[in-house]
């Protein structure tokens, strides 16, 4: 499982029917996934995903709240009618850093690419939004999260002690992203 701990609208309009058909700015993949923002209609496939990740996982009462807010988007990777993996992304308000803030896939999915796709439509997110910076935080020892900021240019810019909340350290990781567009 992979957790840090584009023209498609955020998920800010949750509360709308989910439709993937109708979504007209989504970027499909070429074997017929897309990658769309969230809705409230996705709740229960968010939280699903949040039950295969072993530790500081996201309550369903925090996920309803980012998909409220105009300064958090949430995107899912969905294949086949099936929410396959999702990517939270939040914004400070005067900051020219995004924070992934968020990574998941399913674990019948994983090794897919997946991850690298949302990582993609994350950082594109981001700099839609005039961001060029996107920061992460991740667990030390997550061996494939790290394999994939690492290959997808991220850098080390500091380990942070107790982070977690089994005091484990995490990894702060950041990307420039200017152009990513």
């Amino acid at each position: 499982m992979l957790k840090a701990e584009s023209t498609s609208a955020p998920s800010g309009g949750a509360g709308l029917q989910s439709n993937a058909s109708a979504c007209a700015c989504s970027r499909a993949d070429r074997h017929g996934a897309e990658i769309r923002a969230a809705l409230l209609t996705d709740l229960d496939a968010l939280v699903a995903l949040e039950r295969h990740f072993p530790g500081d996982r996201l309550s369903r009462t925090s996920l309803r709240r980012l998909l409220h807010r105009a300064s958090a988007e949430v995107w899912v990777y969905e294949a086949a009618g099936c929410v396959a993996g999702d990517a939270v992304l939040l914004y400070r308000r005067n900051s020219a850093q995004a924070r992934l803030y968020s990574l998941v896939v399913h674990p019948r999915y994983q090794g897919r690419g997946i991850a690298r796709a949302l990582l993609k439509h994350a950082e594109r997110a981001a700099a839609l939004r005039g961001r060029g910076c996107l920061s992460l935080e991740v667990r030390a020892t997550n061996a494939p999260a790290l394999r994939l900021y690492q290959k997808a240019g991220f850098n080390l810019v500091r380990q942070i002690a107790g982070y977690y909340e089994d005091h484990a350290p995490a990894l702060r990781l950041e990307k420039p992203i200017a152009g990513a567009m």
